[in-house]
């Protein structure tokens, strides 16, 4: 699914829209790339989406990558790895990152490689920027590639148990 409600690129992917039936000028606030998963929140209201999108809220997702995660790979997501952004090399901000048991989401519908083509970890990382594809492009700086990732919060907002697809009224953060 295409995190949005308009297809510029007229993919045949599902939008936002088809999800439900959304009051008028509804927008996301951030996206998701289409092979990631997760909480999106929604909102009518462009200043509520700028500052959720700010650095002041904490988003926290789960990444399962390709490959056994050490404290050393955990100590330099924490202090910020080089990555490169619009061009550029860009240091992302210090955030956190901790090793997690498999988290048991439930089986995606698109397939990525399983264990027998060697080991996976979960981490979780938590940022408060979202630079294009950041998370993924953090943990292939520290050599795991992402398998699987996952938003599980944004904010005091989780993620919890909705169904895939689901959607969910929330109180604003603000």
């Amino acid at each position: 699914m295409i995190s949005q409600f308009v297809n510029p690129a007229k993919r045949k992917k599902k939008l936002l829209g088809d999800l439900y039936n959304f009051p008028a000028g509804t927008m996301a606030i951030g996206r998701l790339d289409v092979p990631s998963e997760g909480l999106l929140l929604l909102t009518t209201d462009g200043k509520v989406s700028a500052e959720i999108r700010s650095h002041k809220y904490e988003k926290e997702y789960y990444v399962q990558v390709d490959g056994i995660v050490t404290e050393k790979e955990i100590a330099q997501l924490k202090n910020g790895v080089e990555i490169g952004f619009n061009g550029k090399k860009y240091m992302t901000k210090p955030g956190k990152a901790f090793i997690i048991e498999d988290p048991k989401f439930p089986l995606r519908s698109m397939k990525i490689r399983d264990e027998r083509h060697g080991p996976t970890s979960w981490i979780s990382i938590i940022i408060t920027e979202g630079k294009f594809r950041q998370v993924r492009k953090m943990t292939a700086a520290v050599g795991l590639p992402t398998l699987r990732l996952i938003r599980v919060r944004i904010g005091k907002i989780k993620l919890e148990n909705l169904e895939v697809s689901g959607v969910k009224e929330v109180p604003i953060l603000m």
